[in-house]
């Protein structure tokens, strides 16, 4: 059976997460539940200068960090692809 990690989301993603509208509020959720069964899902992507993974969800992207010793994934923040790397 695979592992499922536990999942973290800081203040500043939920308020992201939370201002977003109803269709890119699911799917941007959807996205994060799943990283619970798979941290690494196929279109992830590892960020430069930075321990930290990425996520796409439309326009939106999901920034977060893989604690494996932990088992915990933590959400770090959600932005539009715009403002995300700022």
């Amino acid at each position: 059976m695979a592992q499922v990690y536990e999942l973290r989301i800081t203040q500043l993603a939920q308020k992201e997460l939370a201002s977003l509208d109803k269709q890119n509020y699911i799917k941007v959720k959807d996205a994060i539940y799943a990283l619970a069964q798979n941290p690494r899902p196929v279109r992830c992507k590892k960020l430069k200068n930075r321990d930290a993974w990425r996520i796409r969800c439309g326009n939106y992207r999901v920034i977060y960090e893989i604690h494996d010793d932990k088992v915990v994934v933590i959400v770090i923040r959600i932005a539009h692809r715009k403002e995300v790397y700022r």
